[in-house]
């Protein structure tokens, strides 16, 4: 059987919906984080930072950021995007630079063929409709639902093997198209798809490169879009609890056959879900 490949667009995924991007109040109590940091672009850095018994406000390249209160003090968990160079660069604590390191790491490539030259490259009447769904869907990667704090420790939501790793520098029919900002999951179509973390539904619909796709926020800026679903069995402003059913493996949208593809973002950026992964 051949391995099923993820062929979703790595545009913005976007939503209408009413966001609140303000750093969350955490107790004084200190948690140890349950992941190593891979302060890499598409990974995550712990970048120390100074607060008493409320969470300092964090930003990086504009975006809100979480934080912790762990063993060595209050840290900034941030999410490095993909398009970030390897070096020097910092993170805003109250109007205060903090830097960091990012450090290199080259993706390997994939090269693709598909039957269908319109997910390749689209017609004007698809572009027009690539627009809509961004227009639709980008708040959701910036949403902080309130009453939802992340564990920061997922389950997979759906079992099978990892196929098409995150960052794949993707090739379709010899044209270099944008990487994959999400980690494939080989599964037969009608498999149940269930939340690896507690969250609110932010939206549904079935778009252009993804399908049928739910965007779940599960606080804090941490964000999962589930893509390609034969059915969603969930709506918009539903909370579920890690574990609950919110749809079906498919291939809808740009799929060679059954997966399910999950993006998780942290601060607007898209990470390596595998970094969260617990038991691996």
């Amino acid at each position: 059987m051949p391995m099923t490949r993820c062929l979703i667009h790595c545009r913005p995924l976007v939503i209408l919906i009413a966001t609140a991007a303000s750093t969350a109040t955490i107790g004084a109590e200190s948690i140890a984080l349950p992941f190593k940091p891979f302060p890499v672009p598409g990974g995550v850095a712990i970048v120390p930072v100074q607060g008493r018994n409320q969470a300092p406000k964090v930003t990086y390249r504009g975006e809100p950021v979480l934080t912790r209160r762990t063993p060595i003090g209050w840290v900034a968990v941030v999410g490095i995007p993909l398009s970030a160079k390897a070096g020097r660069d910092s993170i805003d604590v109250e109007g205060h630079e903090v830097p960091f390191t990012i450090k290199p790491k080259r993706y390997p490539e994939q090269r693709l063929h598909l039957e269908n030259q319109r997910q390749v490259n689209p017609t004007p009447e698809d572009e027009a409709r690539i627009t809509r769904e961004q227009v639709l869907m980008g708040p959701a990667w910036k949403a902080w639902p309130e009453g939802f704090n992340p564990t920061l420790g997922f389950r997979q939501p759906t079992p099978g093997s990892l196929t098409s790793s995150f960052g794949l520098r993707r090739v379709f029919n010899g044209e270099a198209r944008a990487p994959h900002s999400g980690l494939d999951i080989k599964a037969p179509e009608g498999q149940a798809v269930r939340a690896p973390a507690a969250g609110v539904v932010l939206l549904t619909g079935d778009f252009f490169f993804s399908g049928n796709t739910v965007i779940l926020a599960h606080g804090e800026g941490v964000v999962s879009l589930f893509a390609h679903l034969s059915k969603v069995t969930v709506t918009e402003g539903q909370a579920l609890k890690a574990g609950d059913l919110l749809g079906e493996v498919g291939k809808t949208g740009r799929a060679t056959g059954p997966h399910l593809h999950w993006s998780l973002s942290l601060n607007n950026a898209r990470v390596d879900p595998r970094i969260f992964l617990q038991g691996r």
